[in-house]
């Protein structure tokens, strides 16, 4: 099992930051391998990722979402994942983006691309992406989802 941090800071203020990470569908747009997310509901998403030549489908359930402060997750099924995502206000224009995450690979392909830190390189991309994907747009997030889904006992 990895486990996986970047941070990144970015000219937007956290509203904007967190707003934008909330829209999921949009995942593609700024992460590689990441072919399609869907939203069930508030809390579960199924995405299609592929990995050099594997295609993989999962589920992924929300554990704890606070706006503008932090996004965490699990996987259901397929590779074992989790992690979180957090938001810190840095300036009125500036927010701290840090995702951590812990990925347990499943299959071949996927231990060759963590033991060679293929899988790290692509996080630190996606977070990178991410800066461009929002900062790009002027300051606006494609959309908005602000409730609170509280942290399992």
């Amino acid at each position: 099992m990895s486990t996986i941090t970047e941070a990144v800071d970015v000219d937007v203020d956290v509203r904007t930051a967190y707003n934008q990470w909330t829209q999921f569908e949009s995942f593609p747009e700024f992460m590689e391998g990441v072919e399609e997310v869907r939203q069930s509901d508030d809390k579960r998403l199924h995405w299609v990722t592929k990995v050099g030549p594997v295609t993989r489908e999962f589920d992924a359930t929300i554990t704890e979402q606070h706006p503008d402060e932090r996004i965490a997750w699990k996987s259901d099924d397929g590779p074992e994942h989790a992690g979180v995502v957090t938001f810190h206000r840095l300036d009125d224009n500036k927010t701290k983006v840090t995702v951590q995450m812990t990925i347990d690979p499943e299959g071949f392909v996927e231990e060759v691309g963590d033991k060679t830190g293929i899988i790290d390189r692509r996080v630190k991309g996606d977070v990178a992406n991410f800066k461009k994907f929002i900062e790009a747009r002027g300051g606006q997030e494609t959309g908005a989802w602000r409730g609170d889904i509280p942290r399992p006992e």
